[in-house]
């Protein structure tokens, strides 16, 4: 039984797909799968494939059919090519286990190497605990700053130790259920141990080799100490063990104010901590528009969390419990002094020990994994995904390109990377979530931009909660409506960048968003209010209006 791959122009739905696979079943194909987004259609066929039969099954259709490839070499290897695993896995995280489940579908015996912990950064150190404190967090804000009147709501001194555990309790369930517990499941061998390349097909391990057809290099990244003097000699805090404190800071210093830095920063301003947030670029979120960058940096002024911009690392320092971070401001020296430091300036990817080099596997500037659109590396049997490749840092972009990887290593899918339309979250409050290109982005690619600014004030569903500081951002092309970005800060961003990613992947217009029926006081409703918004004055309108 061959395996083949159809490029096929004109499907346009899942009907399509239906009938491409009915097409394809009349000559006799079998595991028909015909994907309209990429076009294409694969299936296996016993015997010899004429292409002109596969031509004439799908004549009278609306589809074109392309060059016919022949995807079975890859299969056979997996009995030929006689070595310790068809797919050895470097790794435990999301993109790891997203292979491996993968390349047990596709038949091949799998072996996944781990040297800490099995999981990754995102169940044990990074989303889960983060999202589980910060919504702590936030109900203890809640507490103190209550909005509506009439409510009387207290809160005492916050007891970290407990909370801690019950957050521990969470990580080591999650890590059993979602990663630990499909070891078995699947079938796949856990080695525990570093791994280091001996050569393009070996891997040594404890001083045992093993050998692979397949290779993945999913080892994540850790986070990134910046050059600032004296650093090394004081008693620093990183996104890990920062959520280990069994007290609460007094005060804590946040070196960066990226995603990391404002989550954690917000994290412990809201369980009681004075924080400070510094950073060397002039505004927060740079790489985004003005009017998010204001939005974002008003909202965490205003619930009182310091913030200093454009500032220029002299030297840190410790004397006795306090931390002291010496910076040039506006050309003045400044002293920051806190109980605790947490650094958040980045991340680097995990390659020091792995000998790269003796694979063939070459690195970028920061040592980051180079990959193709099909997640491989300069060596065609080795391929890399997640934040190994510094590409987007979300741990759902490392499953969705551990899969491809091992689809196209094993199953020679040639699937690609597509990352056209990735969302992404930050889950402060308000939140900020974004997709697509910013305006200034949108105009450096050549598009005839417009956009909508929708403050948060213009949201039913902000007014009910008294909750109006933020702001709905629409890029769109002038010319066709599509829209090409969105970008939100608000609470609950992030339950409404789903449906604007879907807006952007698909080419939806700012008609479609108009015309479509939006559940009224929701944040969501804002997508639909701020396409109004391009072409009506919202604050004429009654509510629920188009």
């Amino acid at each position: 039984m061959d395996k083949y791959r159809l490029p096929i122009q004109g499907m346009t739905c899942a009907g399509c797909e239906e009938h491409v696979e009915e097409a394809l079943q009349s000559i006799g194909a079998t595991n028909i799968q015909a994907d309209y987004r990429r076009s294409e259609a694969t299936f296996e066929f016993a015997g010899d494939l004429e292409a002109e039969g596969t031509l004439i099954a799908l004549k009278g259709t609306n589809y074109k059919p392309g060059k016919i490839e022949k995807l079975s070499e890859h299969r056979r290897l997996i009995a030929e090519d006689k070595r310790d695993y068809d797919f050895l896995i470097i790794g435990s995280g999301s993109a790891a286990f997203s292979a491996a489940i993968k390349a047990v579908e596709h038949g091949a015996k799998v072996g996944m190497i781990e040297r800490g912990t099995v999981g990754g950064t995102c169940v044990n150190t990074g989303c889960v605990p983060s999202k589980t404190l910060l919504r702590a967090g936030e109900i203890n804000r809640m507490a103190h700053t209550n909005p509506f009147i009439g409510l009387q709501t207290t809160t005492g001194e916050v007891a970290l130790a407990p909370l801690m555990e019950q957050k521990n309790e969470l990580v080591r369930t999650l890590r059993n259920q979602k990663y630990i517990n499909l070891i078995q499941e699947y079938g796949f061998d856990l080695i525990q141990g570093e791994a280091r390349f001996v050569d393009g097909s070996t891997v040594a391990v404890n001083g045992e080799t093993f050998s692979a057809r397949r290779f993945l290099i999913a080892t994540g990244a850790s986070p990134l100490l910046p050059a600032i003097p004296g650093l090394e000699e004081v008693d620093y805090l990183t996104s890990t063990s920062l959520l280990e404190l069994e007290e609460v800071p007094k005060r804590l210093t946040v070196i960066g104010s990226g995603y990391i830095g404002r989550e954690l920063g917000q994290l412990f301003h809201n369980l009681g901590t004075e924080v400070t947030l510094i950073q060397r670029s002039e505004r927060l979120l740079k790489e985004y528009d003005q009017e998010i960058s204001e939005a974002m940096e008003k909202s965490l002024t205003k619930q009182g969390i310091h913030f200093i911009p454009g500032v220029t690392y002299e030297r840190v320092e410790q004397d006795g419990d306090v931390i002291k971070v010496h910076l040039i401001v506006d050309g003045e020296k400044r002293i920051i002094e806190s109980e605790q430091l947490l650094v958040s300036a980045g991340r680097n990817p995990n390659t020091e020990s792995l000998n790269l080099g003796a694979a063939g596997v070459l690195v970028g500037p920061r040592h980051e994994v180079k990959i193709n659109e099909f997640a491989q590396t300069s060596n065609e049997r080795i391929y890399a995904a997640g934040d190994v490749t510094l590409g987007p840092q979300f741990v759902y972009v490392a499953s969705y390109e551990g899969g491809i990887a091992a689809d196209n290593a094993l199953g020679g899918l040639q699937r690609r990377i597509d990352l056209t339309a990735v969302p992404g979250v930050t889950f402060t409050n308000p939140a900020f979530a974004t997709v697509g290109l910013t305006e200034k982005q949108a105009d450096e690619k050549g598009y005839e931009v417009m956009s909508s600014v929708l403050p948060l004030e213009a949201v039913p569903r902000a007014l009910a909660n008294h909750e109006t500081t933020g702001v709905i951002k629409l890029v769109a092309d002038r010319n066709n409506r599509k829209i090409l970005g969105v970008h939100v800060v608000a609470e609950q961003a992030g339950e409404v960048i789903y449906a604007a990613t879907l807006a952007v992947k698909f080419g939806l217009t700012v008609d479609d968003l108009k015309e479509t029926l939006a559940p009224y006081l929701t944040m969501a409703e804002g997508l639909k209010l701020a396409a109004l918004a391009f072409d009506k004055d919202i604050a004429k309108l009654s509510c629920c209006a188009g």
